[in-house]
């Protein structure tokens, strides 16, 4: 984890990923609120903070779902092309077996209308399996060059047509596996979604008002911190210049450490990362739908995704494969176009624009807007990935 990054509290992690302690809390807090709702006066209700907080946690499990989704939707198409691939083959070795198996048919008849006493290709015709044709060794020794030519086409084609069809039996039951993953994973989300809905709903007017004020304080927060960003990030630019006029590296007390700081990022960069940017801008004021690519809405990831290809950058689809599609730098030396990944199981993303800023697709029931990278808090931060 990069220096940059606060201590967090610890997690169960898995393969090396905290899974934040929400499980709980996530099967609680619709049982929480209605008894709020039904409590009588004086009795102990949840405060706005927790409310918030499992509202959180229940669109944090909601996006992590929605990768998994987004995961399980790129396998099954992938797998789907295979399965279509396999039988389309399939189709055209049968086609080929049966011309093959035609020939040696013909072979049969002729030897029949001629009165031979042992009718060679009529015996292989009988055969099920390419061994049972190899295990009659003296039938072959009485062939002809041609009966035997006509034999070992037939052979090739039902060994390469058994085992494509092989292929596609294996193919077509993990279709049914990944297609099992996605229907999961999209049961997943809209429970996650209907469970924060649910919670939001029993709020008050004055609670809601409440609530949206904590979140103003945020925002006013996060602000504060980007502005701080900015004004940290303008200084290591100025010191870069001055050490340049001066023909040597960084200067003194302006917290380089030299060789291990990251280089800036090039100018082919900057030219791809503007055409990112002015592509995520234009989508600005369009809703985050979960799984959604565009052009209409987006989900993080989806959004993230088509702006780097707007700049002729091919990323992954999932953030999970993202924050590894790139070079990972300190918050200190974000440039803007790279990619902001959130939350220690990397299920949030949004684009680097400058200043502390980022433009993404926040969650179910926003827009794509440009927002301080501490908009959850400075921890929420996971990594910087400058992704070409």
């Amino acid at each position: 984890m990069a220096s940059h990054r606060k201590s967090r509290t610890p997690g169960t992690r898995v393969a090396g990923i905290r899974t934040p302690a929400l499980a709980t809390a996530a099967l609680t807090s619709v049982a929480l609120l209605s008894q709020t709702a039904e409590a009588a006066p004086g009795e102990d209700r949840p405060s706005l903070e927790e409310v918030e907080k499992k509202v959180g946690d229940l669109y944090r499990q909601a996006e992590s779902a929605t990768e998994k989704y987004n995961a399980a939707k790129e396998k099954t198409g992938k797998q789907r092309k295979r399965v279509d691939t396999l039988l389309d083959d399939v189709a055209k070795r049968t086609q080929k077996l049966n011309e093959a198996r035609s020939e040696l048919g013909s072979y049969a008849a002729a030897q029949y209308r001629t009165g031979a006493g042992m009718p060679d290709t009529a015996t292989f015709l009988l055969a099920e399996t390419p061994q049972d044709i190899f295990d009659q060794r003296q039938v072959l020794d009485r062939m002809t060059g041609r009966q035997k030519a006509a034999v070992d086409d037939y052979v090739t084609q039902q060994t390469e047509t058994m085992k494509k069809r092989q292929e596609a039996t294996e193919s077509l039951r993990t279709l049914t596996e990944t297609q099992g993953d996605l229907k999961t994973a999209k049961a997943t989300v809209q429970k996650k979604l209907a469970d924060a809905r649910e919670l939001l709903s029993k709020l008050t007017a004055e609670e809601k008002a409440r609530l949206a004020a904590i979140e103003k304080r945020k925002q006013e927060e996060a602000a504060r911190k980007a502005a701080e960003l900015a004004r940290q990030q303008a200084e290591q630019e100025q010191a870069r210049e001055e050490a340049a006029q001066h023909g040597g590296g960084a200067s003194e007390g302006s917290g380089s450490t030299g060789s291990t700081e990251t280089p800036p990022a090039d100018s082919s960069y900057g030219t791809k990362a503007e055409k990112a940017m002015a592509f995520a801008r234009a989508q600005i004021g369009k809703p985050y739908v979960w799984g959604a690519t565009g052009p209409g809405s987006y989900d993080c990831s989806g959004l993230t995704q088509a702006a780097w290809k707007a700049a002729g950058v091919s990323l992954p689809r999932t953030t999970y494969d993202q924050v590894n599609a790139g070079t990972t730098v300190p918050v200190s030396q974000a440039q803007p176009g790279d990619l902001v990944f959130f939350y220690d199981d990397v299920t949030h993303v949004g684009i680097y624009i400058g200043n502390g800023m980022m433009i993404h697709a926040p969650k179910p029931g926003t827009y794509v807007r440009e927002e301080s990278i501490y908009y959850d808090g400075d921890s929420a931060i996971h990594s910087i990935v400058r992704p070409a």
